[in-house]
């Protein structure tokens, strides 16, 4: 039987992103995404809002994204998969997990505080160029960048 694992979620952050660092050097970001839901009651017709909450992990240069642009309340589009892990808490029971592991994520919404054009994080379509998934693609509207074939990724 076939199976398909594949999650879009966009909302907003509940904390700031933790970084760590794996022992070969590869930067993890672990987020909570809160994602809310907005519908009407059948029984009282009254407007109904429920949250769910979603950790996510978010791996190598996306999450470098994710330490320099994301702080709590930033709103972010992401794309991945399920992940289970289980391990032995030191009272020998067994834990496990449910999340999300991004494999890309696109920032939405504008630069968080005061900062300067040369600071905004990068702009694009979802999985577009300026995008974590594409982070060596051209900006949009870059003339020179844009007529270099030397710039663009193979088609294939």
């Amino acid at each position: 039987m076939a199976s398909f694992n594949r999650v879009i979620l966009m909302g907003n952050l509940t904390r700031d992103p933790e970084i760590r660092t794996t022992p070969n050097g590869t930067a993890v970001a672990d987020l909570r995404l809160a994602v809310n839901e907005t519908f009407r009651s059948k029984t009282t017709n009254e407007k109904v809002e429920k949250t769910c909450f979603v950790d996510v992990a978010v791996w190598d240069q996306a999450a470098e994204i994710c330490r320099q642009y994301l702080a709590k309340g930033s709103p972010l589009l992401l794309e991945g998969r399920l992940q289970y892990d289980e391990w032995k808490n030191p009272q020998g029971e067994t834990r496990s997990k449910l999340f999300v592991r991004a494999d890309r994520i696109q920032l939405v919404g504008g630069p968080r505080g005061g900062s300067t054009p040369a600071d905004n994080p990068p702009a694009g379509g979802f999985g577009g160029a300026g995008s974590a998934a594409h982070p060596g693609a051209p900006e949009p509207g870059n003339p020179d960048a844009a007529g270099d074939p030397s710039n663009e990724d193979p088609p294939f």
